[in-house]
């Protein structure tokens, strides 16, 4: 009840307080920007461009103790040397105490709708790992599905070509990439946490085979945007067992997404299905399935989410309060080969439902109710989550 009275408090204040500021773009996805899109399309020119985005959030298990804990601050640069020469890099800092680079590319435009880059990139797969700032989606927390399945934020070192073909409606995307690590330090690829674990981040990445990434969305209708992606490739395997069967395994990856807004209406989805290889003889050579048959890496993962939001407040009012609902399911163990047990337990679904209060097109208070549940028996603690939010 507590909890209820929380989310209503929060609607109520937001109705009161809301006030009139500058039209924001990021309500109509083929106008939606990441921050590395911004810096690229800016009117600069040349010279240094700034930003910056970062989340505060708190989440409040049921049953258990809260955690408050600034999650995430990025600082933007870009330089333009030239209209044709750019380089743009993000400095993220986690939790506080970790920090990492989470892009850091040149581009060179050879016309306007085809660019070559080169260096640590995203991975141009579903929506939130390209479009994952605080003020681009709903929720305090990005959907469950794409931290273990695509998994965000997902980059790594590569090359390749972006750009658009105007008169299909098209933006393409296609890299080579360096790809999952089989083993990252003492982590492993498995059921529990997917691929998340491989993630090489171009932290003295390992390569023994490259990976294919592309991307095409199409924007031909008003307010529509589809996105189909794609992934093939190996894991990394370790220098002193890159000849043992399991080493390494293959991945091939697809990706469906679809935004949709209209007037006060916006809605979203996305499926996405991983299929492995090799898996019997990656789970021989590094899990224990004697002792525990479920653990292990599964041949099969994939996730879906749909979610529809509506904006709260009329539309002269410059401002926006979302209400949203997201009903996700996603199964890392989607499929399981040799020894390898099913695990329920990675057989997951989560309803979230909640609002987002954009204050200005730079800035939202988020607060949202998550309801969990898996394939087991058991029950799993939903969860209450606050945020806040800025991009610049």
């Amino acid at each position: 009840m507590k909890n209820v009275l929380l989310v209503v408090a929060l609607l109520i204040s937001a109705i009161t307080f809301s006030q009139t500021v500058p039209d924001s773009l990021y309500t109509n996805p083929q106008q939606q920007q990441n921050s590395a899109q911004r810096i690229l399309s800016g009117n600069v020119s040349s010279g240094v461009t700034v930003g910056g985005y970062g989340e505060i959030t708190y989440n409040q298990p049921e049953g258990n103790n809260g955690e408050l804990d600034v999650q995430r601050l990025v600082l933007l640069f870009g330089y333009k040397f030239s209209d044709k020469v750019q380089f743009v890099t993000e400095v993220e800092f986690e939790h506080v105490s970790e920090v990492f680079v989470e892009q850091a590319f040149l581009q060179y435009s050879l016309t306007d709708n085809l660019n070559l880059r080169g260096g640590l990139m995203l991975i141009p797969m579903g929506i939130i790992n390209e479009y994952h700032e605080p003020t681009t989606f709903n929720g305090v927390e990005r959907p469950s599905m794409d931290k273990s399945i695509v998994p965000t934020t997902w980059r790594e070192i590569g090359v390749g070509v972006a750009g658009k073909i105007d008169d299909a409606s098209l933006r393409y995307q296609a890299y080579i990439f360096t790809g999952f690590a089989s083993v990252n330090g003492s982590k492993l690829l498995g059921g529990k946490d997917g691929l998340r674990n491989g993630r090489q981040k171009g932290i003295q990445s390992t390569v023994d085979s490259p990976n294919f990434s592309a991307k095409l969305d199409y924007y031909g209708l008003p307010g529509l945007r589809l996105g189909l992606s794609g992934y093939v490739g190996r894991s990394q395997a370790e220098d002193d067992v890159e000849e043992l069967d399991g080493s390494s395994v293959g991945l091939s990856m697809v990706g469906l997404d679809a935004r949709y807004a209209y007037k006060r209406l916006s809605a979203r989805g996305q499926f996405v299905y991983s299929g492995l290889t090799d898996t019997e003889a990656y789970n021989e050579l590094y899990y224990d399935l004697e002792a525990d048959p479920t653990q292990g890496l599964g041949s099969a993962m994939q996730g879906w989410y749909l979610e529809a939001a509506f904006n709260l407040l009329p539309l002269t009012k410059k401002q926006q309060l979302y209400a949203f609902a997201r009903y996700e399911d996603y199964d890392t163990n989607a499929k399981v080969k040799g020894d390898l047990l099913v695990n329920d337990a990675y057989n997951r679904s989560d309803w979230t439902l909640g609002l987002t209060y954009k204050i200005t097109p730079g800035a939202v208070v988020k607060a949202d109710y998550q309801f969990k549940n898996d394939a087991t028996n058991n029950s799993l603690p939903n969860q209450l989550n606050f945020g806040i939010g800025v991009w610049f």
